[in-house]
Order: structure tokens, then C-alpha cells, then sequence
């Protein structure tokens, strides 16, 4: 890429962050070319400069779009994705990840880590800030469940309600209900948010509990 500028968008939908932001980016290196800024998923795509090169996203839009949805979308069109936080938890972290961002930053960071972040992910590495990437190496401990926690959790995550689950457990629908509450508790404990049932889902699967679906097969909605 020798003599060709990075085309970058930057999205954030607080405002002040995103004039700062702007500004630190065009001053920051002479290979990047700051072409879009906007506060909004839909002004990405309606700019009459994208698709770009890569986009420097904010994974906390308040859109109610998950992020891995704009992640495909992204990639589709060949379009490269740092995403920035203020989360650092290492769980968020690898989420970001395995959903297909190319690099993950917190939204402290100086401008020039946010250099290195999106000239790596144009050059196909990941990129993680440096501060974050220690705690990466360091595999969560799960929790250890009960029989009866481990099968209303396969339960609820293939789409079952507590009501549901306590007819087929014989128990009450309270306590299916605080077997859940205290499950949830119990990983987030561990430094791993299951706090919707698509989160629940994906640690029921990587858990062995539950089979994972095949491709094409229906999802469960990610409902509180």
C-alpha cells in the first residue's frame, strides 16, 4: 500500500468524542485520510464516501443493532473494523473479536495507538490496546454450577421460559427463575456477562451443555 492513504470513517454517536476524535486523527498521521465522521450507523452507509478502507466504530452506539450484524455488514463490502470502548473487560473483548473486529481499543487511548489499530487491521493483523492485551492471555475460571443449575441453563438458552422449565424440572417457576439470577451472577462473577439469552446461548455452547445450531437454523432473540 506504498504511497496509498487509508480511507477511514469514524462513528461515534457522542458528539464532543467524536469533534475530539476527528481532530486527533487528522493531525495524527499522514496516511490516514479522515473522509467520513458521523454519529450514526445509517449516515455510514448513506455517505457518499463508503464503503472506506476501515472504520473506527463505537461498540456502545445506542441503536439497539448488535454489533456483530454491522461487523458482517462491514465485511461484505471489504470494509475493516476497529472497534472502541469504554469497556475493558476481557470478556467484552473477546466477544468483539470472535464477532470479527479487526482491533479493539478503549476510547482513552492516544492517538497514536489508534494509528497502529487501523493500520494493522488494513494490513490483516489484529489489534488489541496494549493495555487490554495481558488480561486477554489470562483464561476465565467458569463457574462451577449445580446438576439442576446446568439444566435450566441448557433450558432457557435453547428458548425455553422459566414457566416452561420448571414444568419439565418440577419446580417452581421462582425458583427456575432464581436459578437463573444466580447463574448469571455466578459468571459475571468470572468476568463473563450472560446478562441476554444470546450471551446465555453462545455459554451454553462453548460450555457443552447445549448442541450449537447449524447454519440456517432459527436463532433464539435476545431477550432480557
Amino acid at each position: 500500500m506504498a504511497g496509498t492513504r487509508i480511507r477511514l470513517a469514524l462513528v461515534d454517536d457522542h458528539r464532543m468524542l467524536l469533534t475530539a476524535l476527528s481532530e486527533w486523527i487528522r493531525g495524527a498521521a499522514d496516511d490516514i485520510e479522515l473522509v467520513a465522521a458521523v454519529s450514526t450507523w445509517p449516515e455510514l452507509l448513506a455517505h457518499p464516501q463508503f464503503p472506506v478502507d476501515a472504520v473506527l466504530l463505537d461498540l456502545d452506539l445506542r441503536d439497539d443493532l448488535p454489533v456483530s450484524v454491522k461487523l458482517r455488514a462491514l465485511d461484505t463490502v471489504g470494509v475493516k473494523t476497529v472497534l472502541m470502548s469504554t469497556y475493558s473487560e476481557p470478556a467484552v473483548v473477546r466477544d468483539a473479536l470472535a464477532a470479527g473486529a479487526a482491533g479493539y481499543i478503549v476510547k482513552s487511548e492516544q492517538a497514536e495507538t489508534i494509528v497502529l489499530a487501523i493500520r494493522a487491521a488494513i494490513a490483516g493483523e489484529t489489534f488489541v490496546s496494549p493495555r487490554l492485551r495481558a488480561q486477554l492471555d489470562t483464561v476465565p475460571e467458569l463457574p462451577q454450577l449445580t446438576t439442576q443449575e446446568r439444566q435450566v441453563m441448557a433450558l432457557y438458552s435453547t428458548g425455553e421460559s422459566a414457566k416452561r422449565i420448571a414444568t419439565v424440572l418440577s419446580i417452581s417457576e421462582q425458583t427456575a427463575k432464581s436459578h437463573l439470577k444466580r447463574i448469571r451472577a455466578r459468571y459475571l462473577a468470572a468476568g463473563i456477562d450472560i446478562g441476554t439469552k444470546v450471551a446465555l446461548r453462545e455459554q451454553a455452547i462453548r460450555g457443552g451443555l447445549i448442541v450449537a445450531p447449524q447454519r440456517g437454523s432459527d436463532v433464539v432473540r435476545d431477550s432480557r
